[in-house]
């Protein structure tokens, strides 16, 4: 089944940001993931959630998207995220 990984993330520090932007597609694609949507600005259409920026990644499986996530040669990327962003991430399964 496929699996979303959600991403509603502010950046802090541009400069900071931008290896990670660079390099992250080399491993979402390594798992099997695509962009679905790329760090735009959402309209927001009901209720109190005011994303700045959002980013939807699509892989075949959960099970992709958690080695995705685990992915040892990501971590740095993924602790570069998190030093230079506000950053929320969630994992969903997609219908089958």
């Amino acid at each position: 089944m496929t699996a979303y990984l959600v991403l509603d993330f502010s950046v802090k520090d541009l400069r900071g940001f931008l290896p990670y932007v660079e390099a992250i597609p080399t491993f979402i694609e390594k798992h099997g993931g695509r962009y679905v949507v790329r760090g735009v600005e959402p309209t927001v259409m009901e209720g109190e959630w005011a994303p700045a920026r959002m980013v939807i990644l699509e892989f075949p499986s959960r099970e992709n998207a958690e080695a995705f996530l685990a992915d040892p040669d990501a971590q740095p990327l993924f602790a570069l995220r998190h030093r230079t962003t506000d950053s929320k991430l969630v994992l969903v399964d997609g219908c089958i």
